[in-house]
């Protein structure tokens, strides 16, 4: 195949219209018509095979996830999704393997209604790298800058699941159970197919004071807040919340290093006053998102795991860094 033919390819299985793409592939550039009255949120990840996603993950499934991490981006922002650019580098013009990728894509974006407007296919190493485009009304994006002393910290869904899917399919970890493979298969899922909580972003504009997605481990993610903020957060070991599959499948001492340093989750760690935690749970609900507190922001610097005892619990690796 060509490299005209994969693009041709990609559109085809990516046909989602939006009113405000006046031109989408085919040209030089696109142009595009942001909504009067609304400030554009834009963001971009690159997915590099054997760095962010295993060999053995599936065409469709990388699909999936090369468009879900940059959505959770503006979900974490509180940013509605509208438009997105793809860049393909593959080793081989592949057919089947553009194609299943393109349908995964397609797949997620259709829940979102997110327009694929253009980008570019390369050969070499396989990599993906999407940027994605949103909108949120003026001054309302959550940003990470807002925490404040005596607000508390809360995270939407449960965590540690996408390390634990992982830790399944290298075999790595010295504490996997004897769980079933339902267990572990619900856990390569979470990493495999994350899901955006763009609705519960959008919920989070009038309630949390400060956001972010857990993509590099929720010590070192909520540690962008702290610094951000000016402040510290302490976090309740015990209150993280916890699927039956990770049970089944860790022992607590490795559950723990999965839940607090391992990345992937996607899910929003945000910080909101106390007085505001009824209503805000009230709004996830009513989107089908759950959050749980587990902590809370004080004065000072970083971020500190406690135990049940108010002892720090200090864990062998805190997060994801390419460069270390």
């Amino acid at each position: 195949m060509s490299e005209f033919d994969l693009i041709d390819l990609i559109r085809a299985r990516c046909p989602i219209d939006r009113a405000d793409v006046r031109l989408g592939i085919g040209d030089d550039a696109a142009i595009l018509a942001p909504p009067p009255g609304h400030e554009l949120v834009v963001t971009t990840d690159t997915l590099i095979e054997g760095v962010h996603f295993p060999a053995s993950t599936g065409a469709r499934d990388l699909g999936w996830k090369a468009l879900a991490v940059n959505l959770s981006d503006l979900a974490a922002m509180g940013a509605t999704p509208a438009w997105a650019l793809l860049a393909l580098t593959l080793p081989q013009a592949d057919r089947a393997f553009v194609a299943d990728f393109a349908d995964g894509f397609a797949e997620l974006a259709a829940q979102h209604r997110v327009a694929l407007v253009g980008g570019d296919t390369t050969s070499g190493p396989l990599g993906v790298t999407v940027v994605v485009h949103g909108f949120v009304p003026p001054e309302r994006a959550l940003r990470r800058d807002g925490a404040r002393v005596g607000d508390q910290v809360f995270v939407t869904g449960v965590i540690g699941d996408a390390a634990g899917g992982l830790a399944c399919l290298e075999r790595r970890s010295p504490y996997l159970l004897e769980a079933s493979a339902d267990a572990r298969a619900a856990l390569i899922e979470r990493l495999e197919r994350p899901t955006p909580r763009i609705a519960a972003g959008i919920a989070l504009r009038d309630g949390a004071t400060a956001c972010i997605d857990v993509s590099d481990g929720l010590l070192a993610d909520l540690g962008h807040i702290a610094e951000r903020s000016g402040v510290g957060i302490e976090l309740d070991a015990w209150k993280l919340p916890t699927s039956s599959a990770l049970l089944a499948t860790f022992e607590e001492s490795e559950r723990l290093v999965l839940q607090a340093g391992g990345g992937d989750d996607y899910e929003l760690a945000f910080t909101a006053p106390l007085d505001r935690a009824t209503s805000i749970e009230r709004d996830l609900a009513r989107v089908g998102c759950g959050a749980t507190r587990i902590g809370s922001v004080v004065a000072g610097r970083g971020v500190r795991l406690l135990d049940a005892g108010g002892g720090e619990i200090v864990l062998a690796r805190g997060g994801w860094n390419h460069f270390a």
